[in-house]
C-alpha cells in the first residue's frame, strides 16, 4: 500500500482548507516571529558568547528545522518569496557555520564545543534528523539540494564516528528521530547507505547496556532502550520518542519486509489504541516523562497528551496503514487529527498547548494558596512560545502537509481514507472528494481511475449508505471501476461513549462524540460543570458554528441542586437543563473556563 503524498493533493474546500490557510497566512509567521524573539534565529549568526541573552539550548536546532519543513511544505503548493528567502538566510549560516569535518550543531558549537557526541541526553541526533526531514522537504519543494549536501556531508562523520570507529560515548539517540529522518532521505536520494544507518540505529538499541541509562531516575523504559526493537510488544517510556521510534520500525518493517518488526509494531500500536489512548487520541498519562504509564491509567486533569506526541501517534499510525493496508490506522488518524492535535493550536493561529487536559478545574489552580509547591496542573490558555517549544513548528509542519493522510492506492484501487475536499490527478486520471465533513456526513467522490475506489468505513460509524452497489471488506467498501459518481452519506448523529470499566476516573461519566468529533463542556456556557448529569437516553440538537468550523451541540441533562449541606440521606433535587458542547479543539479560546470532557451520567 502506497499512500499518496500531500504534494499530488490540491486540498480545495472546507475544514482543512480553512486549517491551511491559515496556517500559511498567520501561523508559519507567528511562530518565526516568536522564534526571533528568544533568540533562536540570531543564534544561527553564532555570535553568541557567554554571558549573552538567550543562550542556546540543545533542542534549538530542531525548533528551526521543523519551521523550515514547514515553510518548505507551504511553498511547495504555492511560493513564497519571503519565506523562502528566509529558509535561504538559515541554509547560509548553516553552510558557513558547519565544521570542516561536517559537524554542525547550535549548542555545542557554541556553548560546550569540546564536548560533542558524549551526553546521549542532549539530542545531537534528535536535532540532526529534523534538520534531514526540513533539507528533504525543501529539496521536494524546490529542487534545490545544498541544503541535503550539507547533511549528508554531516551524515559521513556520524557513520564514522558511531559505526565505523564506535568512538561517540553512546550507540544510540536517548531521543529518537534521525532513524524516521533517514527513511525519508533514503526515499529521496535512494543512497541505501542512508538505510543501512537507519537500520544501524534501530538494530542496536536495547543491545547496548551504557546506552540504558539516560537521565538520572529514568528506566531504560523511558527512552525504549529496556529490549531490542524486535522484542518489544508494549508502548513504553517517553511518548514521542516512543512513537518516533514505532514509525521508523514501521518503515523498515516494509521496506525491509522484516515479519519481527512487523509484529512487534501490531503488537505495540494495539497497546496503544486499546489501552493507553485518550479518546482524543492524546498519548501520556503523567508529565513525569511525558510518558506513558500503565493500561487504562487515563486521568483527565492530569492528562500530559503533548501535542507533539499526537503528532507522532499520525506518523505511526500512518506508517503501520503503509505497511499493513488496514483501516484501523486510518481510523486512529481521523481521531487524532480532529481532536488531540488541533487542539494544541488557538482558533486564531497564533497560540498554542504544550499538554492537552481533558478537564480543566480551576479551583484546582488556586486551592494550594497557602504554598509553593501545588499538583502540577496544566495551563489553561495557550501560550505563544514555550521554552520547550517543540510542538508550535510541528502543527505548522503536520497542517501543511494534512494532505498525506487523504489517499492511498495499490495496483487494484484508490483508497480514499479521510474524507477532505480535494483532487487528485496523475496521468490524465482524476479522483475528487467534496463534503462538509466533519460538521455533515455526505461525502461526494468523483473518479476517472482504471480501479476500484475503496472508501473506510470510520469505527465509529454504525449507519451509512451509498447510492452505488459495493462490496465490503476489511473495514473498506469497494466500488468497481467504471462508478464514477459515488455519494456517501455516514449518520454523525451524536452518540453517547462509555470508556473501559478499567479506567476507573471514568466511572459513570460518559463522553459526546459526532462523526470523528470528540465533544466538551465549558463553564462558561453552562456554569458549574460538577452538578451536572446528562440523561441516559437524551436529546439532541446540532448547530453548525462558522467560528469552529464545526457543530456544536445542545443535550439534554439535569442538575443536581445544591442543598446547602457538606451530606444528606435523601436524593438530591434536581432540573431539567441543557448542556451546551463545543468541539475539544476549540476549547480555550473564550478565556480560563472549567472544562470537562467526561461528564456525568444520570
Amino acid at each position: 500500500m502506497k499512500s499518496i503524498s500531500f504534494d499530488k493533493i490540491n486540498i480545495t474546500d472546507g475544514f482543512w482548507k480553512a486549517r491551511q490557510d491559515l496556517n500559511s497566512s498567520t501561523t508559519i509567521n507567528a511562530v518565526w516571529n516568536r522564534f526571533s524573539d528568544t533568540g533562536r534565529v540570531k543564534a544561527f549568526e553564532f555570535k553568541w558568547k557567554e554571558g549573552d541573552d538567550c543562550k542556546p539550548h540543545i533542542f534549538w536546532d530542531s525548533d528551526i528545522a521543523k519551521w523550515i519543513e514547514s515553510a518548505a511544505y507551504i511553498i511547495h503548493k504555492k511560493p513564497d518569496k519571503e519565506l523562502e528567502s528566509k529558509i535561504e538566510w538559515l541554509i547560509d549560516r548553516i553552510e558557513e557555520n558547519q565544521h570542516p569535518d561536517g559537524y554542525f550543531n547550535l549548542y555545542f558549537t557554541l556553548c560546550e564545543p569540546g564536548k560533542r557526541f558524549t551526553d546521549r541526553t542532549c539530542h545531537e541526533l534528535y536535532c540532526l534528523g529534523h534538520l534531514i526531514e526540513a533539507a528533504v522537504a525543501y529539496y521536494n519543494a524546490t529542487g534545490k539540494d545544498r541544503f541535503i549536501n550539507i547533511l549528508c556531508k554531516y551524515l559521513e562523520l556520524v557513520e564514522k564516528v558511531f559505526v565505523k570507529e564506535n568512538s561517540a560515548t553512546f550507540v544510540t539517540p536517548g531521543h529518537e528521530e534521525i532513524e524516521l529522518a533517514l527513511f525519508k532521505l533514503y526515499n529521496c536520494t535512494g543512497n541505501e547507505r542512508w538505510l543501512d544507518l537507519a537500520m544501524f540505529f534501530l538494530d542496536m538499541r536495547g543491545t547496548i547496556p551504557h546506552d540504558q541509562s539516560l537521565y538520572e531516575g529514568t528506566h531504560p523504559k523511558y527512552s525504549q532502550s529496556h529490549l531490542p526493537v524486535r522484542e518489544q510488544f508494549e508502548a513504553e517510556g517517553h511518548c514521542v520518542r516512543a512513537c518516533y521510534l514505532y514509525s521508523a520500525m514501521a518503515y523498515a518493517a516494509l521496506v525491509k519486509k522484516d515479519e519481527k518488526l512487523k509484529v512487534a509494531c501490531e503488537k505495540i500500536f494495539d497497546d496503544i489504541i486499546n489501552k493507553k489512548m485518550y479518546i482524543t487520541g492524546g498519548l501520556g498519562s503523567t508529565h513525569k516523562g511525558e510518558a506513558f504509564t500503565v493500561a487504562y491509567d487515563l486521568p483527565n486533569e492530569t492528562a500530559y497528551a503533548e501535542t507533539c506526541a499526537a503528532i507522532s501517534l499520525a506518523f505511526f499510525a500512518q506508517r503501520m496503514f503503509n505497511l499493513t493496508g488496514d483501516s484501523k490506522y486510518a481510523d486512529a488518524i481521523e481521531r487524532v487529527m480532529y481532536n488531540g492535535i488541533i487542539s494544541g493550536i488557538s482558533l486564531d493561529g497564533i497560540s498554542f498547548f504544550y499538554v492537552n487536559p481533558l478537564e480543566i478545574n480551576l479551583i484546582n489552580h488556586t486551592r494550594h494558596a497557602c504554598v509553593t509547591n501545588g499538583d502540577p496542573l496544566p495551563i489553561t490558555q495557550r501560550k505563544e512560545v514555550f521554552d520547550c517549544s517543540c510542538c508550535p513548528p510541528n502543527l505548522t509542519r503536520f497542517i501543511a502537509s494534512v494532505g498525506d493522510y487523504i489517499l492511498a492506492e495499490n495496483d487494484d484501487a484508490v483508497f480514499v481514507n479521510q474524507f477532505v475536499s480535494s483532487e487528485y490527478e496523475e496521468n490524465g486520471k482524476k479522483i475528487s472528494i467534496k463534503t462538509e465533513y466533519p460538521s455533515q456526513g455526505t461525502v461526494e467522490i468523483k473518479s476517472t481511475f482504471d480501479k476500484a475506489v475503496a472508501v473506510r468505513i470510520p469505527c465509529w460509524c454504525s449507519r451509512f449508505t451509498a447510492t452505488e452497489s459495493y462490496t465490503q471488506k476489511d473495514g473498506y467498501i469497494y466500488f468497481d471501476k467504471g462508478i464514477s459518481d459515488i455519494v456517501i452519506i455516514f449518520d454523525i448523529s451524536p452518540v453517547i461513549n462509555l470508556s473501559n470499566p478499567l479506567v476507573w476516573e471514568n466511572s459513570g461519566k460518559c463522553a459526546v462524540t459526532s462523526g470523528p468529533v470528540v465533544y466538551c463542556a465549558e463553564g462558561i456556557d453552562n456554569g458549574d460543570l460538577r452538578g451536572l448529569f446528562i440523561k441516559r437516553n437524551p436529546s439532541f440538537t446540532v448547530e453548525y458554528s462558522n467560528e469552529y468550523k464545526a457543530n456544536i451541540i445542545k443535550i439534554s441533562a439535569v442538575r443536581y441542586k445544591d442543598s446547602g449541606q457538606l451530606y444528606r440521606a435523601s436524593k438530591y433535587e434536581k432540573e431539567d437543563t441543557e448542556l451546551k458542547l463545543i468541539p475539544y479543539f476549540a476549547f480555550a479560546n473564550r478565556g480560563e473556563s472549567d472544562m470537562k470532557v467526561w461528564i456525568n451520567l444520570e
